[in-house]
């Protein structure tokens, strides 16, 4: 008889994005830089993959 192998332990969530790989920016226009509303683009920290890097 062979012994179970454990399952593999889940990589740690990227601490800037949460796990979700992607992370949201104001976005200002006009020379007061007025806040216009945010915009959503991939985790520079983690790449967009939502793991956190070693």
């Amino acid at each position: 008889m062979t012994a179970k192998k454990a399952p593999e332990p889940k990589p740690a969530e990227c601490s800037v994005c949460k796990g979700t790989g992607e992370v949201s920016r104001t976005v200002r226009v006009g020379r007061r830089h007025r806040v216009v509303g945010q915009q959503t683009g991939f985790c520079l920290n983690c790449l967009g993959s939502g793991e956190a890097p070693n």
